[in-house]
């Protein structure tokens, strides 16, 4: 039987290799030309959302704040506004992933699906990072023609990450019951 301390490490040890993963997919889609400021697929994002289908709340959250700290490291945006307005993203999908999460579990027939949770997780990352610009650096009411193209781009961007998140843990789940009948 396994100590708590196993089960720790083993948690760890998922959490390094999630946020690892995230941190490579941040990395290149840093490169990523964008048409428009802010509009970004998000596909780190997928790596959350299977941290948290997977192995719960406090997971996710350490695989998204390890991604939005070490990606900013690497990437060189650190403290620069992109950095503020990233972890203000990433802040506000962690809340709407926890409460969209914890809703659904107490009140089963609101449950989320992967689908349900990504879209709520990525129109509230573009929503805190919209608030953050027009509040802390950009704060003219002509931002706020943007803010229609943002959010469906919010929506486009969630429903494609959620897709590839069902994917995933579909896959995921069915090498695990392949491999529990070998």
């Amino acid at each position: 039987m396994a100590s708590p301390a196993d089960a720790a490490d083993v948690l760890d040890r998922r959490i390094a290799g999630l946020a690892a993963v995230a941190i490579a997919i941040h990395v290149l889609e840093a490169g990523f030309p964008s048409p428009v400021p802010g509009i970004k697929p998000g596909l780190a994002n997928v790596v959350t959302l299977i941290a948290l289908w997977r192995h719960g709340l406090a997971c996710a959250a350490w695989v998204a704040g390890l991604r939005v700290l070490v990606g900013s490291l690497l990437v060189g945006s650190f403290l620069t506004p992109t950095f503020w307005l990233s972890a203000t993203g990433a802040l506000c999908a962690l809340v709407a992933l926890a409460l969209g999460w914890t809703l659904g579990r107490a009140v089963p027939p609101l449950r989320l699906s992967p689908l349900g949770l990504s879209v709520c997780a990525a129109v509230a990352h573009m929503s805190g990072q919209f608030v953050a610009a027009w509040k802390l650096f950009l704060p003219h009411d002509g931002l706020l023609v943007l803010l229609p193209v943002l959010l469906a781009a919010a929506l486009g961007f969630g429903l494609v990450s959620g897709l590839v998140a069902l994917r995933v843990l579909t896959a995921m789940e069915r090498l695990e019951r392949e491999g529990d009948a070998a």
